[in-house]
């Protein structure tokens, strides 16, 4: 497609697990048996290859972010380093239309033994920036940072953190067409990563492309309307981020332990607005309603439905069952099933939850199943408030005036 900045078409990447000789007796005899044997073709694997990226096709447009989310080992960062050059794919092709910006490593293009201004020349050289324009933008570069009075200060003295801050600064004033990002987020303190994020709008706003890597699933949401999710090296789904986030939870709750072989088992957990529409993303103090599914393969009497919610540090800060809301004890029979639904106001601040739900013998506690982080979510809003929920504060006075002068004694 014409507007397409970035196209990645039939991508495999192949390695080898790695081969450990003791002695030179060993490793001459294996060097030359490789040399003199007959290479099979790129996509055949004997037993110490895998691929690492398996059939990647994807495409991204001009001034559109775009996120690439999995679990460890998913892949993303080995794309990554094909995206910006460092490695060639075994089979396929990408093709980026203009000039490549990366950040894949806290301190990628960085010399230690140099100063944070001398850093700022070799590393904007690395990333295809002449010295004239890196003298232009060099003041930009260190107010972005922050990192004025240790500009002259050689790096390996600085914290992950100020690596971090020096090597986003830089990367991000390259003026790319794309710019690479790869869990900057998650070593900058938070101040800076507000920065960053902003930062990764106006570049966006001025037509150039991001392709951001993150855990931070709440960053992604908030910046990507699109993203991939990528999973043991395949694609498993390109689409809105909210249903790719849903999708990632729902691959990692589907082997819940046991949940299959138990008597009675909770089968489906949903988060969803007032259309009905699932979802992971929500305003402060929205309305959501929860839906728990389950089913029964012999009876269970005197019966409660909890559901609570954690904060990303599993502190509870909210419980309630169906008990407690008027139901009454509930009973399953053998095949039968059961639905429940909880209207709850989201009253919290902006942050990530996790929602855990319970099947429990009422009046003795007795745990009958458990589906914990069955949904994260994300709460965005209540500028006005820091914490886990909102009290919603109202500022009711505020006056200024001069000082009385207590009158002097006569």
């Amino acid at each position: 497609m014409a507007d397409d900045v970035l196209e990645v078409e039939g991508v495999f990447k192949k390695f080898r697990r790695g081969e450990l000789y003791s002695s030179l007796r060993d490793l001459v005899p294996a060097l030359v048996k490789r040399a003199f044997r007959q290479q099979p073709p790129k996509e055949a694997l004997d037993k110490r290859d895998f691929w690492a990226l398996h059939d990647v096709s994807f495409s991204v447009k001009r001034g559109e972010a775009f996120a690439i989310i999995g679990g460890n080992g998913a892949g993303k960062s080995t794309l990554l380093k094909l995206l910006t050059g460092i490695m060639r794919p075994t089979k396929g092709e990408i093709r980026i239309a203009g000039r490549v910006s990366a950040l894949i490593e806290v301190s990628a293009g960085f010399h230690p033994d140099l100063t944070g201004r001398e850093n700022i020349f070799l590393n904007g050289a690395i990333l295809g920036m002449t010295r004239d324009e890196i003298r232009k933008r060099f003041d930009a570069i260190v107010a972005f940072s922050g990192l004025s009075e240790f500009i002259d200060t050689p790096v390996k003295r600085y914290s992950s953190g100020m690596y971090a801050r020096l090597g986003f600064s830089v990367a991000a004033h390259v003026d790319p067409d794309v710019l690479l990002v790869d869990e900057v987020l998650s070593v900058g303190d938070y101040m800076f990563q507000r920065k960053c994020v902003e930062r990764m709008n106006e570049v966006i706003a001025a037509g150039s492309t991001v392709i951001f890597v993150s855990h931070n699933l709440r960053a992604v949401a908030n910046l990507c309307p699109r993203s991939l999710l990528l999973d043991h090296g395949q694609v498993k789904m390109v689409g809105p981020t909210e249903e790719v986030i849903q999708a990632y939870y729902e691959r990692g709750t589907l082997e819940r332990a046991g949940g299959a072989d138990r008597d009675i088992a909770i089968t489906e957990v949903i988060m969803s607005d007032a259309n009905g529409n699932a979802r992971t993303e929500f305003e402060s103090d929205d309305k959501v309603w929860i839906t728990v599914r389950a089913r029964a393969k012999k009876r269970h009497d005197d019966m409660t439905v909890v559901i609570d919610v954690v904060d990303d540090h599993q502190y509870k800060v909210f419980d309630t069952c169906t008990q407690r809301l008027g139901a009454g004890a509930l009973a399953l029979d053998d095949g039968e099933t059961l639905e429940v639904t909880f209207q709850v106001d989201l009253a919290l601040t902006e942050g990530t939850f996790h929602l855990n739900a319970f099947l429990h013998r009422y009046l003795t506690d007795l745990p009958y199943d458990a589906w914990r982080s069955a949904v994260t979510f994300f709460v965005t809003g209540a500028h006005e408030a820091r914490g886990v929920v909102t009290l919603h504060p109202k500022l009711t006075h505020c006056q200024i005036g001069l000082a009385r002068e207590e009158k002097a004694d006569d």
